[in-house]
């Protein structure tokens, strides 16, 4: 008879229960005892709630990925901003100018580019999922002691202990898991934090995506479903602390400058927050009996919203090499397993990584020089053809 196999995975954010779910709807699920474990409430979803502030760009990948679980569909039933167009321009010009970077889904044959969905309201959805399946959830729990239990790691909350053939590591940027195990990360300060708001524009966004890079850092601000933006400014430490503490007011007409009156004047709509940004990577994704994924093992600048997407396919992958690895009867906690998780994504995260590192530091220089090569690289890149199709399919997370 096949052995079954002890699962935890730490943290309920949308990318430990898109593993979760994946896992549960896998051909090898019966082989599993899957665990669920946060130290946060449940969170709830309502239509009746102001949009959440914490929003994230989802890519048609992952679109596509959280309705293989059954996820999507209550997504789209309840409130999603899809955004068919993208504009990216440089704060030397303007975003209607021949340098301005301008996609439209009908050029690459997709409905849309992306959405702008709640981080709530996905991990209703995802919880709607794993509720209709044998995963044990546990919530307001949080982690003890995570220990080595002879080829088995202990995982000990209050009154209770799991011992786990794998420990996936979902926990966030200040992952208990990996600081358990003594993974270390490299990590590199932008000398930025993000301000996040929601804004009335005065005119509409035209389901648009929107980027002008200025030299304190890049301004997105994203459509939302009722007519509203949502927005991500990342700058520098002076003037994030003013946005934080400038009225409302104030705040709006700092936005409204700093998107160059894109979409007329801006208003707050919504609470504020502010967070530092520092790229970091985990020097391993990978030990015997442990996986780290999604903030756990990485983050990138919030430039270009990949970073979501990219803890979705770690999700994706770890789960596929699993259930892999159960049809061969192997024990997904064994390091050679592992590995071929690893080997899958750790350079490819490592890539969109230095990526974003290295577009934010070359729109921020004030050199002249470097100005003009930018907007010459960027009508190059427009008139690129094949080139231009391929990155932003790969973007899109429907092309490799």
């Amino acid at each position: 008879m096949n052995k079954t196999f002890d699962v935890v995975i730490v943290g309920a954010g949308i990318t430990g229960l898109t593993a979760a779910a994946l896992l549960a709807k896998s051909p090898q699920s019966n082989r599993l005892r899957l665990t669920v474990i946060d130290a946060a409430a449940r969170p709830v979803f309502s239509a009746d709630d102001d949009v959440a502030l914490r929003v994230s760009a989802v890519a048609l990948g992952s679109a596509a990925l959280l309705e293989s679980v059954g996820a999507w569909e209550f997504v789209q039933g309840a409130r999603v901003g899809a955004y068919d167009r993208m504009r990216v321009w440089d704060e030397s010009g303007h975003a209607d100018s021949s340098a301005a970077l301008s996609f439209d889904a009908a050029e690459f044959a997709v409905p849309q580019l992306g959405f702008i969905v709640e981080n709530v309201l996905l991990q209703q959805a995802l919880l709607n999922v794993l509720d209709n399946s044998d995963a044990e959830l546990l919530f307001e729990a949080p982690i003890s002691a995570l220990e080595e239990n002879g080829q088995k790691y202990r995982v000990a909350i209050e009154n209770r202990n799991f011992d786990a053939d794998l420990v996936i590591g979902a926990d966030g940027a200040r992952s208990f898991v990996r600081k358990s195990v003594a993974i270390s990360t490299r990590d590199w300060p932008y000398g930025q934090s993000a301000i996040v708001t929601h804004l009335t524009p005065e005119k509409p966004h035209q389901n648009t995506a929107w980027q002008r890079f200025l030299r304190d850092g890049p301004l997105g601000m994203l459509p939302l479903a009722d007519g509203r933006i949502s927005v991500v400014w990342s700058t520098g430490q002076d003037i994030a602390e003013q946005a934080l503490t400038a009225t409302d007011e104030e705040l709006g007409e700092m936005l409204s400058a700093a998107s160059d009156y894109v979409l007329g004047a801006l208003t707050v709509a919504g609470p504020r927050g502010a967070f530092p940004l520092v790229a970091r990577h985990a020097e391993k994704y990978v030990l015997p009996g442990i996986a780290l994924i999604g903030d756990a093992a990485h983050a990138v600048h919030p430039l270009a919203g990949q970073g979501a997407n990219l803890g979705l396919q770690d999700a994706a992958v770890l789960a596929q090499v699993i259930s892999t690895a159960l049809a061969k009867d192997e024990c997904p906690g064994d390091r050679p397993v592992l590995r071929r998780y690893e080997r899958e994504r750790k350079g490819e995260n490592a890539q969109m990584m230095h990526l974003m590192t290295g577009l934010n530091r070359l729109f921020a220089t004030d050199s002249t020089l470097v100005r003009e090569l930018r907007v010459i690289g960027m009508r190059l890149f427009n008139n690129s053809g094949p080139v231009r199709d391929r990155a932003v399919k790969v973007a899109l997370g429907v092309g490799r």
